[in-house]
C-alpha cells in the first residue's frame, strides 16, 4: 500500500510539473530566420510546412520520428510535405526517385521504407537502375520507374527544387520552411524535441497574420 501511495504521489507530482512547465519560447534570428523576400507557396489557403531533406542524410532520418509525432496532431489548416533537395548529383538522383514515386502513386508506401533501406538496412544503391529495381516491390516495373524519373513532370519538379532551396536560404538538411516566410533547422530549434513546437509556433504566427 505504501508503495502504491508513493507511486501515486510521484505521478501526481510529475503531472503537476508537466502542467506548470512553461512552453518553449522562440526568438527570430536565434531559433528561426525570416526568408527575405518571402517566397510563394503551393498550398492554397492552407499554411504550408515543408521539410527540405535528402534520403541520404542521416540527420533527416533521425528527424522522421519527431515529424511523424507532430504530423499526427497537426491542424487541418496546415499542409505538410517533404521537399527533396537536389543541389548535387547524388541528391538529385534520390530527388528524382522521390518525385518518380509521387508521379507513380507509390510515394506514401515507399517514403519511409527508402529511408530505412539506406540508413538501417545499409542498402548500397550504386546506380539509378538499382534504385529503380528496389522500387519494384511497390508494384511498378523497373522500366516504368526509370521512365517516370526522367519524365517532363519530374524534370519540372527537379528544376523547382533547384530554384527554391537557395531562395529559402537553405544550406543544409533537414531544414523546415513555414509558409515561405520562415526557415529553421534542428540545431537552431534547440534539438529534435523542439521541432514540432517551433513549427506550431510559426504556424500560429501565420494564422494570426492571416486573420489580421
Amino acid at each position: 500500500m505504501r508503495f502504491l501511495l508513493a507511486a501515486l504521489f510521484t505521478l501526481v507530482a510529475q503531472m503537476a510539473y508537466a502542467q506548470a512547465a512553461p512552453a518553449p519560447t522562440f526568438e527570430l534570428g536565434k531559433h528561426y530566420f525570416a526568408i527575405d523576400p518571402a517566397q510563394p507557396t503551393s498550398s492554397g489557403d492552407k499554411i504550408e510546412v515543408l521539410e527540405v531533406f535528402m534520403y541520404t542524410c542521416h540527420h533527416c532520418y533521425d528527424l522522421e520520428p519527431f515529424l511523424d509525432k507532430w504530423k499526427a496532431t497537426k491542424a487541418a489548416d496546415v499542409a505538410y510535405s517533404p521537399f527533396p533537395a537536389s543541389w548535387n548529383g547524388g541528391a538529385e538522383a534520390f530527388a528524382r526517385a522521390f518525385y518518380a514515386a509521387e508521379v507513380l502513386g507509390i510515394l506514401e508506401k515507399s517514403h519511409e521504407p527508402l529511408f530505412k533501406a539506406i540508413h538501417k538496412e545499409k542498402t548500397p544503391f550504386k546506380s539509378m537502375d538499382e534504385v529503380a529495381q528496389w522500387f519494384t516491390q511497390f508494384g511498378v516495373t523497373k522500366d516504368a520507374f526509370l521512365s517516370a524519373a526522367q519524365s517532363f513532370a519530374v524534370n519540372t519538379k527537379i528544376t523547382r527544387s533547384q530554384q527554391m532551396v537557395p531562395r529559402w536560404g537553405v544550406t543544409g538538411t533537414p531544414s523546415i520552411i513555414v509558409n515561405g516566410k520562415y526557415r529553421f533547422d534542428v540545431s537552431s530549434a534547440g534539438g529534435h524535441a523542439n521541432v514540432g513546437a517551433l513549427i506550431d509556433f510559426l504556424v500560429a504566427k501565420e494564422r494570426a497574420a492571416k486573420g489580421a
